[in-house]
């Protein structure tokens, strides 16, 4: 079937603003605080701190700021092993290595696709000296975040919840960005709010505050001179930055609902394909930030992914996701695969990774190869994410769907 390309794109998720923003960046314009101090990360770190439920922000240059400096307050040390969900962005992990721990990956489970906190039991059972566990709530979806916290306490170790893609969702009625004893959100350019780039630390403890927000001025010493007496980092906020978070902060739940719908309409228009949505759990609320498909198995035709190269081979009746990636981007709309989980990533492959059907290495098509090996690696081949972008229309939307119908023909 032939489709009429968009005459604009269609983008997976971009920055919608709505002129508020200006009135703040122009306050930083006028007063001329146009650095790292002003009102506008002044009321940022009020704002969000109270809107996801704890005590105090730090508001920092972005999410991956935020992380680093929740590895340096959880006390990470060079050799140390930190258990880290697996099906993530790489921004997650890279924070670990930054204060040279070592990423034990834990798998993800079916009904969120988060941490396993059945996996994260095992992985303790194996390595039962790791005191740092660091999970990801993926495409705005919380994970079983009360017992991965249960789990953590009981080990004694410290959780670091990366919440960069569910501002705004909840589990059991608490928003994400709470459970941990450390939290980073974030503002990019594709989140659910931006402020083009930015992201913030969140604790309930005042003292892991104020020593990251030390740390992100250069660790300046209360001197009357420049004196430094550990090292730090240029992670501040720009009060420009904070201008635009500000300005978007009215919209964050209408544009949760502007997302939700369009998974909503994606869900229904694919009622009877062979797929299913991303999953989230009765007890939660995602900020359904992007939707994404996942191909039932005995619809997928024989793909076969390399390191930076794919196959396939076309097949009446079935698809996979590059051939439904390639046809939405030669119509001018834009899709994403699954993250590529961390344990198939080249610079992890020989880190230690954990799951409930076993431990060690997995194909990238594990299934195809004979029986799935582990959730993540599965999720990967047989998932993708879909143009999401919250000013979509629904008949550019009815276009998309067709598109992917068209797949199964």
């Amino acid at each position: 079937m032939e489709f009429k390309p968009f005459e604009k794109r269609i983008w997976l998720s971009s920055p919608t603003m709505h002129g508020e923003e200006l009135t703040y960046m122009k306050l930083a314009f006028d007063t001329n605080w146009m650095s790292t101090v002003g009102e506008n990360i002044n009321e940022v770190e009020r704002i969000f701190p109270s809107l996801a439920g704890v005590k105090y922000g730090v508001a920092l240059s972005a999410g991956t700021s935020a992380l680093h400096l929740c590895m340096k307050l959880a006390g990470i040390k060079p050799g140390d092993d930190v258990f880290c969900s697996d099906l993530t962005f790489t921004a997650t992990v890279n924070p670990v290595t930054y204060e040279g721990g070592r990423p034990i990956f834990i798998d993800t489970e079916r009904e969120t696709w988060n941490m396993d906190p059945a996996a994260l039991e095992k992985a303790f059972e194996m390595y039962p000296h790791v005191k740092v566990v660091v999970t990801a709530n993926l495409y705005g979806t919380p994970g079983r975040l009360d017992e991965i916290r249960e789990i953590c306490d009981r080990h004694g170790a410290v959780l670091i919840e990366d919440a960069a893609e569910s501002l705004g969702a909840t589990y059991k009625g608490k928003l994400t960005g709470s459970f941990g004893q450390y939290n980073a959100i974030s503002f990019n350019g594709n989140k659910i709010i931006t402020g083009t780039s930015g992201g913030m630390l969140l604790t309930d403890d005042k003292k892991a505050a104020d020593k990251a927000r030390k740390w992100s001025t250069q660790a300046r010493e209360a001197a009357p001179w420049y004196q430094h007496e550990e090292i730090g980092y240029n992670y501040r906020m720009s009060n420009v930055i904070a201008g635009v978070v500000r300005g978007q902060v009215p919209y964050l739940y209408e544009h949760i609902a502007q997302k939700k719908a369009i998974y909503m309409r994606y869900k229904e228009g694919f009622k009877d394909l062979p797929v299913t949505m991303n999953p989230y759990l009765p007890e939660s609320e995602p900020n359904f930030w992007l939707s994404c498909l996942l191909i039932n198995k005995e619809a997928m035709c024989k793909q076969v992914r390399g390191d930076s190269d794919v196959l396939y081979v076309k097949e009446p009746g079935k698809t996979c996701p590059t051939e439904i990636l390639d046809l939405l981007l030669s119509n001018e709309a834009e899709g994403r695969p699954i993250w590529k989980p961390m344990h198939m990533q080249p610079i992890f492959r020989n880190n230690p990774f954990v799951t409930v059907y076993g431990s060690g290495r997995a194909t990238t098509n594990a299934y195809i190869a004979g029986g799935i090996e582990d959730v993540g690696s599965d999720i990967f081949a047989r998932g993708l994410c879909l143009p999401s972008d919250n000013k979509i229309t629904p008949e550019q939307q009815d276009i998309i769907i067709a598109m992917v119908r068209s797949c199964f023909e």
